[in-house]
């Protein structure tokens, strides 16, 4: 009786929620399985909650801290070379990335055609992005199923994970020459670090705040995008983050997301998996052939031109750039304008959709 009691408490709720994540992440890192502190927080989270041992609880606030984390990263990537580039190489930018999500938008049709899903699901089970930028987004677009998108989002994630480095460890690849990047990781914190971080941190809160007042999609994780790469250009460079912080901020991304996930409500299990894994194969082979335009347009090196237009995000691509001494610039510069592209140009599509098909409801019952 003491423990159904205890249960009822949202403070003891959380902290069982906090340990099981804790352990997920902790035996994914143990076995040194990819990115172990959010899909090993979402591994864990997601099982228990199934099993219904104990009621789970994950406020968004901790999401969206995570969020902020994430946003001031990727926000610090955003650099004067980067804006340059991103001028430079707009039309080619915006020509790739259009190009892309038609494709995309093709492939979301025929899910849509021959399957239950709805196209404004599938297609943002479709877009290229980050897998927490982009579940955030579609929880909050109303009308898309957050199951089926999270889903098909992890599903294509796992084949970039086996597919990239197999295609970049192979001999079609060759390494490009090597390139100046923005420290956005640091492997120790510099003694001005903590008196620069608190005021950079309450910056990209308070973007992040701004965001949410003036409906900015995504607010908690493109708002501190926008202020910290505006504050990079003008000069103002916040202190690089600890692998640990970045850790963290997965951790609080993927306890929320593993409470997201209900597998029970995905319509038709059988027959998503393998449409699941070939949407995945099919946006990796089309950002390889892609990458292709980019060697014979501007003769990037292979590794260059396919993280460029690789379906993952700026930071993870960026970093396997760097290891791989590509050019990190022209990486960073592609993945953040189809990610601010995305954020900016999908949700008036994706509403537009919404309508119409409500429109059509309508009509039909009249």
């Amino acid at each position: 009786m003491k423990y159904k009691s205890l249960n009822q408490h949202k403070s003891f709720q959380l902290l069982v929620t906090l340990s099981i994540a804790l352990v997920g992440g902790l035996l994914f890192n143990l076995f040194s399985w990819p990115i172990p502190w959010l899909l090993g927080t979402m591994t864990a989270v997601l099982i228990v909650n199934q099993l219904s041992w104990t009621q789970l609880y994950w406020p968004v606030l901790l999401r969206n801290t995570g969020l902020i984390i994430v946003g001031y990263s990727i926000g610090l990537t955003f650099t004067k070379d980067t804006l340059k580039l991103m001028i430079t190489h707009l039309p080619s930018m915006a020509f790739m990335t259009i190009l892309l999500l038609l494709i995309c938008s093709g492939m979301a049709f025929v899910i849509s055609h021959f399957t239950s899903i709805n196209f404004p699901t599938a297609l943002t089970s479709s877009i290229p992005g980050g897998l927490s930028q982009i579940i955030t987004f579609a929880e909050e677009t109303k009308g898309i199923d957050i199951t089926t998108v999270t889903f098909f989002q992890v599903t294509r994630l796992i084949v970039i994970i086996f597919a990239v480095p197999f295609l970049i460890f192979s001999p079609i690849f060759s390494s490009g020459s090597p390139a100046i990047i923005p420290n956005v990781i640091s492997e120790g914190t510099s003694s001005s670090f903590f008196p620069q971080i608190i005021l950079f941190g309450l910056f990209s809160v308070g973007m992040a705040l701004l965001g949410k007042r003036i409906k900015l999609p995504t607010a908690f994780l493109l708002g501190p995008i926008l202020g910290i790469a505006a504050l990079n250009i003008v000069g103002l460079t916040g202190p690089p983050l600890p692998a640990s912080i970045l850790d963290v901020s997965q951790f609080l991304i993927g306890g929320y997301i593993g409470l997201l996930l209900k597998p029970e409500k995905l319509r038709k299990k059988a027959s998503m998996i393998p449409i699941a894994l070939i949407s995945g194969f099919m946006l990796v082979s089309i950002a390889l052939l892609l990458s292709l335009l980019l060697i014979y347009q501007f003769n990037f090196s292979f590794i260059t031109s396919f993280l460029s237009m690789a379906p993952g995000g700026a930071d993870q691509m960026g970093i396997i750039g760097h290891e791989l001494e590509a050019d990190v610039t022209m990486i960073t510069g592609y993945q953040l304008f189809r990610i601010l592209f995305i954020f900016f140009a999908v949700p008036p599509l994706l509403k537009w959709v919404l309508r119409a098909q409500m429109h059509k409801i309508v009509s039909k019952n009249d």
